[in-house]
């Protein structure tokens, strides 16, 4: 079993010196109201960052610790973050076919981790997802993942439309998994260098991602339920591109 515990950094001094020391940040909760010289140096260390940064009512940090916070509280990540405008570089340099999966708007720490281990067990290289408007690498995605994502780079990007215009002028086929989709999915093309993209269940990929994206592709349904849950549905297309893609099952382990 895979037990992760969420450290966590409290007070202003602290935090901005987690900060300048490169710590890996998963996000900030700072009191809505704060104000004063240490609120601007705080905010001085975050700039420039891709750290994301809640105002809150002190009432919530109030409800995560009671000792002498400042209104300002930290949540170190037990993975590193990664930037997809390196990490891309370096998997062509290697001579890969890089295979990267895109979580656009999905926010449940389950699904994710989830994802994360169909993604790790299938060869995938990299999970990109937000900075603000999705899960993130928690001990509890950790655990779900059942450690996948300490293995598994996860890059976290401060806009997803901008990472898809780059790997598609990078040479990325982007593939897209929606119910408006044109065909099924296993009539894509998954062979050159592919992100496959992923939405929310609810509200599926925002319109500007989904306008960049090569191709729409959707799951056939032959239930009366509409939908499948997303970390299914991101399984099924990672292993169509698996069954698809050179070389892909050579020295593939089999499950008994």
């Amino acid at each position: 079993m895979i037990e992760t515990k969420s450290e966590m950094i409290f007070g202003v001094r602290a935090v901005i010196e987690a900060i300048q020391a490169g710590k890996e940040i998963d996000k900030v909760l700072v009191k809505r109201d704060m104000q004063g010289d240490l609120s601007h140096e705080l905010f001085a260390a975050l700039k420039g960052s891709f750290i994301p940064v809640q105002r809150v009512p002190v009432e919530r940090i109030n409800r995560i610790t009671r000792k002498n916070h400042q209104g300002v509280v930290a949540f170190i990540s037990p993975v590193a973050y990664q930037r997809v405008e390196e990490l891309v570089p370096f998997l062509f340099e290697q001579g890969k076919n890089p295979f990267l999966v895109l979580l656009d708007g999905v926010t449940d720490v389950r699904n994710f981790g989830a994802i994360a281990r169909t993604c790790e067990c299938a060869g995938v290289d990299a999970v990109v997802i937000p900075a603000r408007g999705g899960a993130s690498a928690t001990a509890d995605a950790v655990k779900t993942s059942a450690g996948a994502l300490l293995r598994l780079p996860v890059c976290r990007e401060q806009s997803l439309t901008a990472t898809l215009r780059y790997l598609k002028n990078s040479g990325f086929h982007l593939i897209a998994a929606t119910e408006k989709g044109d065909y099924d999915y296993t009539q894509a093309n998954y062979e050159a260098p592919v992100c496959i993209v992923m939405g929310a269940e609810d509200k599926g990929i925002s319109y500007d991602n989904l306008a960049l994206c090569d191709e729409w592709v959707r799951i056939p349904m032959f239930g009366s339920i509409e939908s499948l849950n997303v970390s299914v549905a991101a399984g099924i297309l990672v292993y169509e591109a698996v069954r698809q893609r050179p070389g892909a099952l050579e020295g593939a382990s089999s499950v008994h």
